[in-house]
């Protein structure tokens, strides 16, 4: 089986992007659903930046999650994790599903959880058992602030976007306001910078051993 790299799901999300987000996101979604059923494990995460930074924190660990037969499948958002939980029971009691979702989304996810448990998930730590883990407030912020103000601000310089950053940082509803905050905004400006960036900082903290511990825990169980 072929490897799946993380360059290669930003270059697919950046092709399809042309046809629209709800559109690139729903062939994301298919796509890994169908993959899915071939698979010993499956991570599911709200969105496709968030299987991007995993791709990448797996890859750059050294692992080959389609060599291992795991695949990452961005829902299109929380409030569809009921159905695709459902939609891969019946694949058998083989199919490992591990999770990760936000802060805000934390209760779809248990509630969903939950339901599929019969009433046995009742707190983010039956949640952790399960393999479902949660990033305060999202995955960018985590990663944001596992890195840093400063090496953030490095990687936008490395990678052309510092003075973009700058400009950003003048505008009258962002000037003043925490750097970190103001990276997190930048970066969800833009549809593909914030893909873009979903690898850079997963980079970056893999190899600063700075994974947050949401990521780090996930890994693992998969």
């Amino acid at each position: 089986m072929a490897t799946v790299r993380p360059t290669d799901a930003v270059t697919a999300v950046a092709r399809d992007g042309d046809l629209g987000g709800n559109a690139a996101s729903l062939k994301a979604t298919v796509d890994a659903l169908a993959r899915a059923g071939s698979a010993v494990a499956a991570v599911l995460v709200e969105g496709i930046s968030d299987q991007i930074a995993l791709e990448t924190a797996a890859t750059r660990r050294g692992r080959d999650l389609a060599a291992e037969r795991v695949v990452i499948v961005p829902i299109g958002g929380a409030h569809a994790i009921g159905n695709v939980l459902t939609g891969l029971r019946p694949r058998g009691t083989g199919l490992r599903v591990a999770g990760l979702c936000d802060r805000r989304e934390e209760e779809i996810f248990r509630r969903a959880l939950d339901v599929l448990h019969a009433g046995a998930v009742r707190t983010r730590a039956d949640m952790e058992q399960l393999g479902f883990h949660v990033c305060v407030d999202d995955l960018e912020q985590e990663l944001i602030r596992a890195l840093g103000a400063a090496q953030v601000e490095a990687l936008f310089e490395s990678h052309g976007d510092l003075r973009a950053f700058h400009a950003f940082q003048s505008q009258p509803a962002w000037r003043g306001r925490e750097p970190e905050a103001q990276m997190w905004r930048f970066l969800r400006s833009s549809s593909r910078r914030n893909l873009r960036y979903a690898r850079l900082l997963a980079e970056a903290a893999v190899d600063r051993n700075a994974l947050p511990r949401p990521l780090d825990a996930l890994l693992p169980a998969v």
